[in-house]
């Protein structure tokens, strides 16, 4: 059964922090690197950071310098902190393994107001 729960959004102004938790299961997080995706009003859902097992991590050119992607073994769960926020970074954000799986979790609406 696969697992892909994610919490942690809401609506921030500009310029502030959040920071989203994805808990998952053992057999996907143990094995797999981890992404958090993105999905904006009318766009396609974009990869936005990932994370392998032994903690090596990318971002997409919109979110480095102010996110961060972490992976706690002991919770079972992988982390974005979002800081510096822009209204752009508005979107519905989603955990998946990387590459990802076909099973997407429900995700979590993030809203940054200008």
């Amino acid at each position: 059964q696969v697992q892909l729960v994610e919490s942690g959004g809401g609506l921030v102004q500009a310029g502030g922090s959040l920071r989203l938790s994805c808990a998952t299961s053992t057999s996907i997080f143990s094995f797999n690197a981890m992404g958090w995706y993105r999905q904006a009003p009318g766009k396609q859902r974009e990869l936005v950071a990932s994370i392998t097992p032994i903690g090596s991590t990318k971002y997409a050119d919109s979110a480095k310098g102010r996110f961060n992607i972490s992976r706690d073994a002991a919770k079972i769960t992988v982390y974005l902190q979002m800081n510096g926020l822009k209204p752009e970074d508005t979107a519905v954000y989603y955990c998946n393994t990387f590459p990802n799986l076909n099973y997407w979790g429900q995700g979590t609406q993030v809203t940054v107001s200008s």
